[in-house]
């Protein structure tokens, strides 16, 4: 769901724009940061193992959205009462009790 998450975030912005995106994902915050993503492209998609890497359909989706804006990674911690993290944390949670009724 963070993959999801950044990948649709990005997609809504509108241009190539500066955004600010803030994560409580050590997984897409350290892919980025630690520029993970450069060595699976170089490497066929291959991560530690040389196993493929997990979802690499979405983080291919991401990166085509990180190239397109200048975005500059946050991380934050979950459910540590930071307010916009505990915000998207509410509407996820909704949103998943919305799908499952329908």
């Amino acid at each position: 769901m963070e993959l999801r998450a950044a990948i649709e975030g990005l997609a809504a912005i509108p241009g190539a724009i500066q955004v600010a995106l803030y994560t409580d994902s050590s997984y897409v915050m350290n892919c980025f940061r630690d520029r993970w993503w450069e060595r699976w492209e170089r490497n066929g998609w291959l991560g530690a193992g040389k196993q493929p890497v997990t979802n690499r359909e979405l983080w291919e989706r991401l990166i085509v959205e990180t190239r397109r804006h200048d975005v500059t990674w946050h991380k934050v911690k979950g459910h540590s009462g930071h307010p916009l993290n505990d915000r998207v944390d509410l509407l996820a949670r909704q949103a998943i009790i919305a799908a499952a009724t329908r």
